[in-house]
């Protein structure tokens, strides 16, 4: 992977070519310690222990504030005001939790929906899940789903062009590396989370060409601001 990396980049870049071809030319991107690799080639940092470090650094001041937008009125209030709740009531409340919640909380707060990025697949109640339109997302697996589902289901997959690639113990993981193959294929960010996506690459992951969009600015120096 290596020593094919120039080629394959231009491959990507040059070529727009689909995800599945791109996947049985390269396998190996199916693999968490390859993407991790050729993220390192990319942006020259360490994907998961970047992004962690940094997600947990910022989960106080975030959770901050999204609950004071959660004590407020609105779609977003009363959205982040039952992701919260349902926090709340969790009985087991461990760093991956927090972070999922910080990873709910954060399209919401950025006014976007992420209904079709994110779906929930009980393994009980169906033998497939329905992913079919998902060009990009998340897939959040259970047994059978609770509450506990929303922040630590059995497993979570990462989703492209309607197809499972590979899957993680926790959503903080999957997310991240959604992010990282994205980079390596070249796509765009789903519509619909552009601004949560944005903010993923340009704060929390340091990845900044100069230029945020307006919501996710006021978010950061809201952020910022937070003491």
């Amino acid at each position: 992977m290596q020593t094919t990396f120039a080629l394959r980049r231009k491959e990507v870049i040059n070529d727009d070519l689909p995800v599945g071809e791109i996947l049985e030319r390269w396998p190996a991107l199916k693999m968490e310690s390859q993407v991790c690799a050729e993220f390192h080639r990319i942006a020259n940092l360490n994907l998961k222990n970047h992004f962690i470090a940094e997600l947990d650094r910022h989960a106080h001041r975030l959770q901050s504030l999204f609950r004071r937008r959660a004590a407020r009125t609105g779609k977003v209030a009363n959205i982040l005001g039952q992701l919260f709740r349902a926090y709340d009531l969790q009985e087991q409340v461990d760093v991956h939790v927090r972070r999922a919640a910080v990873l709910r909380a954060l399209p919401a707060n950025l006014n976007e929906d992420d209904s079709g990025f994110l779906k929930l697949w009980d393994e009980a109640q169906s033998d497939e899940p329905n992913i079919d339109d998902v060009p990009v997302g998340l897939l959040l697996i259970s047994a059978n789903s609770t509450d506990a589902t929303l922040f630590c289901p059995d497993r979570t997959a990462v989703v492209l062009e309607g197809n499972i690639v590979i899957d993680f113990p926790t959503m903080a993981e999957a997310f991240v590396m959604l992010f990282a193959l994205i980079c390596a294929q070249h796509l765009s960010y789903p519509k619909d989370m552009a601004n949560t996506f944005d903010f993923i690459q340009k704060v929390l992951m340091g990845l900044d060409d100069g230029k945020l969009r307006p919501r996710v600015l006021s978010f950061k120096n809201d952020l910022l601001a937070v003491k």
